[in-house]
């Protein structure tokens, strides 16, 4: 049980500290309303069609680029944490992990999820 303290206090201070930044955006914030404030964001200009339009695959494809990107991060800093501890399948997975991430990048390259036109 005594493991466990340092994490109970670290976890105390992050919830003491998130509640501080919360109240004193609370009550550091602006609260006169406008109509520009209230309006819906349509990105600078009022909505001309329909909402249900087919969206562009290149939203499907930045979308599974951050997914990528996001779980490779993820996952590589606690394996980073504990490499000198993981034997050499560890290190075996983590590259079988990373050549797959790796292939996913590619398929991206060749759809052309990073060519803006």
């Amino acid at each position: 049980m005594e493991e466990y303290v340092n994490i109970l206090l670290m976890l105390l201070m992050c919830l003491l500290i998130s509640l501080a930044l919360f109240l004193f955006s609370f009550l550091a914030a602006s609260k006169q309303y406008t109509w520009e404030k209230v309006s819906s964001y349509e990105c600078g200009f009022q909505p001309f069609e329909d909402s249900r339009n087919k969206f562009d695959i290149k939203f499907y494809l930045v979308a599974i680029l951050f997914i990528i990107f996001d779980l490779e991060i993820s996952y590589l800093f606690p394996w980073a944490l504990c490499l000198n501890n993981i034997e050499y399948i560890g290190f075996v997975s983590m590259l079988i992990f990373l050549i797959i991430l790796t292939i996913g990048f590619v398929y991206e390259w060749m759809k052309g999820a990073l060519d803006w036109d």
